[in-house]
């Protein structure tokens, strides 16, 4: 039998690892990863994240609940990915309050870090007003920064 699911990530401990491999598409005419690339890497390693932590985005948003918006982003490109290399990006929750999550990422290529950034998700209704997040997700999330 053929398992045609998509990759997904994997938790080492309360950190969140993602595999990426850089394509032709990702680069830019000088043949590294386009900077805005890496905002894409990053939010595909959220959403994975959330996934693994059982959060339904999907299920939220079409419920009527809400759904996460990046409210604030600090990013600091550090080297650049090229063409066929394999990177990880490395998430962990740092913060959680009553309507956002905290998530402090890096991109990695083996031990050295490309870039290194910090995202405050705020949880919106469709009107895009800030509301609580579910009880449930706020506890998920404190279970990642309470553990080591």
């Amino acid at each position: 039998m053929v398992n045609d699911a998509p990759a997904t990530g994997r938790f080492d401990g309360v950190e969140h690892r993602f595999p990426v491999r850089v394509y032709f598409e990702d680069t830019d005419l000088s043949g590294v990863v386009y900077h805005a690339n890496y905002l894409r890497f990053m939010e595909r390693a959220r959403s994975d994240m959330l996934a693994c932590v059982g959060i339904d985005q999907r299920g939220s948003f079409d419920g009527g609940e809400g759904v996460y918006a990046v409210a604030d982003l600090s990013i600091k490109y550090r080297r650049p990915a090229g063409l066929d290399d394999a990177i990880v990006v490395v998430s962990r929750v740092t913060a959680v309050g009553a309507a956002t999550a905290t998530i402090h990422q890096r991109v990695m290529r083996g031990d050295e870090v490309l870039t290194d950034a910090m995202v405050t998700a705020a949880f919106l209704t469709r009107e895009g007003r800030p509301r609580r997040q579910p009880k449930a997700w706020v506890e998920a999330f404190s279970k990642l920064i309470g553990s080591e």
